[in-house]
């Protein structure tokens, strides 16, 4: 059955971080950046699991191993468990393990996570194309992975041998900026070879059905920072998601979200989880949130009022949203939003 396409984001009664059982949260943009904890992240996180919240970190970042990841942030002050942590290389994994008979040998493009991952699954890491694999996975395997391992994928791809990649993110986020991803490695393959792969990662099933299982959520909220990624895919598994606005994802690009990239709430940052979450209330003509009113002209979205600017960013929302129906909202935003200071 269909989902009813989403027009405003919700309230919240209660605190997020009681009305769901487990936060599937994302890494990159949302908990750190660049290596170093998000403000508010680590004081946040500890409230939600005190009051007792399940934490999970789910990351299509499929170089390092669940160790390392919980390593790094328990590190920074967030105790957690390598159980805790769930990454594309063990979706992907998974995937593979169905496809080809146990013990099979898998080519692999990437890093230590992906290794460790085909192991869990009884499967045999391998590194050239005449090592006769039946299977290659593709996955981000860090800055310094070597131009010719790509080759190796081409070789054994255009043998017909099957390909997964673990996802095909464009970009990652680094310290210094905006990195290419495992999905331009995946590119440089796919144009050699003509070929597609199996994908695994976010925003498709294979991850949700891999969180799902390694956690037992049976409430669970997506946290994220990307529409294209962590929110589409809480919307492919049907459950509900918490946009934070430390990451990638700007006052524009949320407004023009088409239906499978609108987030159930719009916080600032992981506070949100903290809180309940204010209603968006529909007036003739134009939708209301705490002290602003956003309406929808017939070339830009206007907004009236004053208060906190998130509440007008959610008014904004339901005014373009409902205005863009199933499509994307192509209404002017940027004068409302540069208001709020967004």
């Amino acid at each position: 059955m269909s989902q009813a396409v989403r027009t405003r984001p919700e309230g919240s009664g209660q605190p997020l971080s009681e009305a769901y059982d487990t936060a599937l949260l994302d890494l990159d943009g949302v908990v750190y950046a660049g290596g170093n904890a998000i403000a508010h992240a680590v004081d946040s996180l500890a409230v939600a699991r005190s009051g007792g919240m399940h934490l999970a970190y789910v990351t299509n970042n499929a170089l390092r191993t669940p160790e390392t990841v919980a390593g790094h942030l328990t590190e920074l002050g967030i105790p957690t468990g390598a159980d805790d942590v769930i990454t594309s290389a063990q979706a992907v994994a998974r995937l593979i393990s169905e496809q080809v008979p146990a013990g099979a040998r898998v080519l692999v493009i990437g890093g230590e996570g992906l290794r460790v991952a085909l192991r869990e699954r009884g499967l045999t890491p391998v590194e050239s194309a005449d090592d006769d694999p039946a299977a290659v996975v593709q996955g981000y395997g860090g800055p310094d992975l070597a131009w010719g391992r790509f080759a190796e994928a081409s070789y054994a791809v255009a043998r017909g041998v099957p390909w997964f990649a673990s996802n095909t993110d464009l970009t990652i986020p680094s310290g210094r900026g905006i990195a290419p991803g495992n999905g331009a490695a995946v590119e440089v393959v796919r144009i050699a070879t003509g070929a597609e792969p199996q994908v695994a990662g976010k925003p498709l099933p294979p991850m949700h059905r891999e969180t799902i299982i390694r956690t037992g959520a049976e409430r669970p909220l997506v946290v994220g920072d990307r529409l294209d990624t962590d929110i589409e895919g809480a919307s492919n598994g049907g459950v509900d998601s918490l946009l934070v606005l430390t990451g990638v994802t700007d006052g524009l690009q949320l407004l023009a979200a088409p239906p499978r990239h609108r987030p159930t709430y719009v916080d600032a940052d992981l506070r949100g989880l903290l809180t309940g979450q204010p209603e968006v209330t529909a007036l003739s003509g134009g939708f209301r949130c705490g002290g602003f009113t956003a309406t929808a002209g017939a070339d830009r979205l206007e907004l009236e009022g004053d208060g906190a600017a998130l509440d007008g960013l959610r008014a904004l929302c339901a005014a373009a949203w409902t205005a863009a129906g199933e499509g994307s909202c192509e209404l002017d935003g940027g004068k409302a939003l540069a208001r709020l200071g967004l």
